[in-house]
């Protein structure tokens, strides 16, 4: 067997989420429905491993994921093959040959996410599914410091929904930014940290917005990660302005193999 990383990008709007389930449509499986047509159908079939999960609506821009191939093909020629195989909302932006101990999941050394929020007055039907809306004025600057609050390890109980599946809501935010993107009349959040638990941005950035349009101080986040209680941030941003921007793997990036090797 021969294991391959992808890093791919898709449109999440009609997808319900990555992770495979009965009668959905989703990422994985579509993922997999062309890797074992690629495999020849084997049984069992090919199982396709991503770096985490996203939920319905949530869109990616470098998603990353490996599989097990029977078969060795170069690393454009398995690329191409996929995109042949794949709808018009994913595409396989690279495909690479690595060493067996490559993970998509355990390997990930940390994860980025950018939020988008349209601030038009009303809903712009170009963008509903690509941005969250919200009309009212902010001040990015409060939400920005308000931001630094969430930086470094703390548990994140306070801001993980129902239904977590953690054994640990304790996270390491490394980076949290808040700007106005001008041109776009968006105000864009980007978070990096070493993994992220279930609608933890979503509910992050709803709460940044609260402080950002005065309805809550600016150091309020101090306050409520201290009381690990999830009703003291109660709302959630909606799905379609978050998108994962990218995995790092630190060292496992360079665990490539030599695309010469490949086609041998």
């Amino acid at each position: 067997m021969y294991r391959y990383k992808i890093t791919f990008a898709y449109d999440g709007t009609n997808f319900s989420g990555f992770q495979i389930q009965p009668n959905k449509r989703t990422v994985e499986q579509t993922l997999k429905n062309a890797v074992n047509k690629i495999a020849k159908n084997p049984e069992p079939p090919l199982s396709v491993i991503g770096s985490g999960r996203t939920d319905a609506g949530v869109h990616a821009l470098n998603q990353v994921a490996h599989f097990d191939c029977p078969y060795k093909l170069g690393n454009d020629s398995m690329r191409k093959a996929l995109n042949s195989l794949l709808p018009l909302d994913i595409i396989v932006k690279k495909a690479e040959l690595v060493s067996p101990d490559f993970h998509a999941r355990f390997n990930a050394h940390s994860k980025h996410y950018r939020y988008r929020v349209d601030q038009s007055d009303f809903v712009n039907p170009f963008k509903r599914n690509y941005t969250a809306h919200f009309k009212y004025p902010v001040d990015v600057a409060k939400m920005q410091k308000a931001a630094q609050d969430l930086v470094g390890e703390h548990d994140f109980t306070s801001f993980v929904a129902s239904g977590s599946q953690a054994l640990s809501n304790v996270r390491t935010i490394y980076q949290a930014d808040v700007h106005r993107d001008e041109a776009n009349n968006e105000i864009v959040f980007d978070f990096v940290g070493n993994g992220f638990l279930y609608n933890q941005v979503r509910i992050m950035v709803a709460f940044l917005l609260e402080i950002g349009s005065n309805q809550r101080p600016v150091d309020d986040v101090i306050r409520v990660l201290a009381a690990k209680d999830r009703n003291q941030a109660r709302m959630t941003a909606p799905a379609s302005g978050l998108y994962l921007v990218s995995v790092d793997y630190g060292d496992q990036n360079n665990k490539t193999i030599d695309e010469s090797e490949s086609i041998k």
